[in-house]
């Protein structure tokens, strides 16, 4: 899985920018898949038939895009002006390498030098119009003939030895669900790889409207929390500590009856698992729970420190751990049928 996930965050997919991820998952996914299709929101939808024929019961679903930049405004000297595309700490920017637009234009994120900075300004974290991308443009003019407003910036940076990468929230769950499909399956099983999660999960609300499921199960990385200077009792996962099982995130509650499934199949087949301590962000369970008439849903997560940042960081034990349950889970609800 290492190599899989080094070659998935070398590519760039911020929100709605999703076209070299979705691409590559589409060489990969199409040897696999009985049907396969492209959504008008950009969510890749794979049909693959199982053992027992069911049909659209179960859904299985990782995003693809990635937090990033949006450029409004070029200067009169050459500089990029950006909106942030999802939730990113305005503290990671400043000297960050960026890939801007389709021409992969690199760039640096720049700030008024340290040395011109007030001691008022030092007390405070800047402000996102204070920041600027520089490309090495001389002007308007020569900015304006590499990149163009609405271009988005991606972070520039490959997924290191020790488990270090970015976009690794998104990455990860699309690493474990590729694997996965290319498995003989115990019941027919919907793979969706979701646009424009970092957003507000419009991808997956659209995909689970299209492929109405009864059960769906959302791969997703989480916050982890084991960090120097943090309580023991604030933390929420930890790195190592195996496959994350969430009751709950901001805008979802898992289905009780998969929460506890998901549970007794981690603990009878020895697979490590942990929960969240703290209820931190959103994923695309609430999206796809809300549904219709509604879809029984639950999250399968990977800790992740450092989310939404060029550099996270994770352990591949947590993710062949949640591979693992993936698949138990998937031979339980086959057995049911």
């Amino acid at each position: 899985m290492r190599e899989l996930l080094e070659r998935l965050c070398a590519l760039n997919a911020v929100s709605s920018w999703e076209d070299e991820v979705r691409a590559f998952l589409l060489a990969e996914v199409e040897p696999h898949a009985d049907r396969l299709r492209v959504d008008a929101l950009g969510n890749l939808i794979a049909w693959k038939k199982g053992r027992k024929h069911t049909g659209s019961k179960l859904l299985l679903t990782a995003h693809m895009d990635e937090v990033g930049l949006m450029i409004r405004q070029i200067t009169d000297d050459g500089y990029l002006k950006f909106d942030t595309v999802g939730a990113i700490d305005r503290r990671v920017l400043l000297g960050k390498p960026v890939l801007v637009g389709p021409k992969r234009v690199p760039g640096v994120v720049g700030l008024k030098a340290y040395h011109l900075v007030s001691r008022e300004e030092e007390k405070s974290v800047p402000k996102l119009d204070e920041f600027y991308i520089d490309i090495g443009a001389r002007d308007r003019a020569g900015a304006e003939a590499q990149v163009a407003l609405g271009d988005t910036a991606a972070f520039d940076s490959d997924a290191g030895d020790f488990g270090a990468g970015k976009a690794l929230g998104s990455r990860l769950g699309c690493a474990v669900l590729l694997t996965l499909l290319r498995d003989e399956l115990p019941m027919d099983c919907t793979f969706v790889f979701t646009a424009q999660k970092e957003v507000g999960a419009r991808g997956a609300f659209g995909a689970a409207f299209s492929v109405t499921p009864e059960v769906a199960l959302v791969v997703d990385g989480a916050d982890a929390a084991d960090l120097a200077g943090v309580p023991a009792h604030k933390q929420g996962c930890s790195l190592g500590g195996g496959v994350v099982l969430p009751y709950m995130d901001q805008g979802a509650i898992a289905d009780r009856g998969l929460f506890e499934a998901l549970r007794f199949l981690a603990e009878v087949g020895g697979i490590p698992w942990q929960t969240m301590r703290s209820v931190a962000g959103r994923t695309d369970t609430a999206a796809i729970q809300r549904t219709k008439e509604g879809v029984r849903t639950a999250a399968v997560s990977i800790p992740v420190r450092y989310p939404r940042t060029p550099s996270g960081v994770t352990c591949l034990r947590d993710a062949e751990a949640a591979l693992a349950l993936i698949r138990a889970f998937v031979g339980h609800l086959a057995e049911k049928e």
